[in-house]
Order: C-alpha cells, then structure tokens, then sequence
C-alpha cells in the first residue's frame, strides 16, 4: 500500500493518507516508508509547504518538482483540465478549497465545492484558477488579486474555456453542444470582471448570459473541425 500511494501521489503525507480513508491512517504505514528510507528507496522530508511536516517521496518525484520550480516560463503558462475527482487534482483532498473572495455575491450563499462526479477543475501552473458543474452555468472562479497577474490569468483562462468548449463541439454530432455561462461567483456574468475577457475569447452576450454556439464559431474554426472528423 506505501509503494502505491508513491507512485500515485510521488509525495506522500498525512493528508495523503486521510484523503485516500487509509484504515490505521498515515501511522499504518509509517514504518514501511521508515524502512524505505532507510533502505536508499524513498526520501525525507519538508517538500510541499503547509502540509505535515512528515513527508516521503521518490527520487523521482522530487527531481521533477524541482525542474517545475526552476524550468516554469511566467509566459507560457501551462493549463489543465482534469475530473475534479482525479487523483492528480489536489485540492479538497490534500489541499482546501480557496476562497473566491472579492469575487464573490456576499448577499448569495458559498456553494460548498466537493470532488464529486461531473465536475471538473481547471489549473493554471498548478494552481485552482476555476471549478465547473456539468450542465450547471454557474462557475467559481479564483483569481489572483494583484495585476497583471490577473489580468493575464483571466485572459488565459477565458481562451482555454474556449478551447474547452470547441472540443466537447467536436465530439458532439449532433451539433447541439455549446456553453453558456450565467453566472461567475454568484454574480451576473456581464458585471463580473471576467466579462471582456471571455468576450474577447468568442463569447456573445445573451439573453441568459454569455454564449458559445457551434454557430458563432468562425469559418476557419468549422473547417479544422471537418478535417479533424474526416
């Protein structure tokens, strides 16, 4: 069990251990990775700040961290959609769900998000930038506070939601797929700060929000497709 959270996780933790429901939990298999350790097989130590301070981790894992700390270009940055239940996804397991903050309807509600079935996160370098509901067209969104970051973050993730949404378009024969965005942190999408942004990305404003329609996409963006299909 110690070999296969490893080569799940690359860095283990107790948090790691209580996110999988480990029966005895992190102690179970203390010292197993003691012994691995000990054996040149697995390091020691404080790899992920802010989580327990008793953490092991492959060689491996810890070279490849590494080169992401020291290889990361602030202008290319790496986006990631992934099932919000996918191991790989840390947050509401070993990390807590952030908060929108400013973003916010304080006069609405937090949704509690949860890793459940359908939804669907979205990473920027690692880190949560939004949260979406199958069907649901409401998003949470978490942007950093300060500029350009923000602004760039927000650009970022509206042309990758755009992306995202041409793809599920692609796979769709029908031709009935789109994406419609209503609300963002519980406030209309138009007064959020996001608006001009998913804008410029090929949204069109509508009567129940933003809209993204196979319609609306350009001529070269349906020729593409057709080759892709052929």
């Amino acid at each position: 069990m110690a070999q296969q959270l490893l080569n799940r996780y690359g860095v283990l933790t107790r948090e790691v251990a209580a996110a999988e429901n480990l029966p005895g939990g992190f102690s179970a298999i203390y010292d197993v990775l003691k012994a691995l350790e000990e054996s040149g097989r697995v390091r020691r130590g404080y790899f992920v700040a802010g989580l327990g301070a008793t953490q092991f981790a492959m060689p491996a894992a810890l070279d490849l961290l590494r080169s992401l700390r020291s290889g990361v270009e602030p202008e290319k940055p790496e986006m990631v959609a992934m099932a919000a239940t996918d191991p790989a996804n840390p947050y509401g397991s070993v990390l807590r769900w952030p908060s929108t903050g400013a973003d916010s309807d304080e006069t609405e509600p937090t949704r509690m998000l949860s890793r459940s079935v359908g939804a669907s996160v979205i990473l920027r370098n690692g880190t949560l930038v939004a949260y979406l509901r199958r069907g649901n067209p409401s998003l949470q969104v978490f942007l950093p506070a300060e500029e350009a970051m923000r602004s760039n973050t927000a650009r970022g993730f509206a042309n990758f939601l755009v992306e995202i949404a041409r793809r599920e378009m692609r796979r769709d024969e029908r031709g009935r797929s789109g994406m419609l965005v209503a609300t963002i942190n519980g406030v209309p999408v138009a007064e959020h700060f996001l608006a001009r942004f998913l804008l410029d990305a090929g949204f069109q404003p509508g009567a129940m929000g933003f809209n993204l329609r196979r319609a609306l996409l350009p001529v070269g963006a349906h020729v593409s497709e057709a080759k892709e299909l052929q």
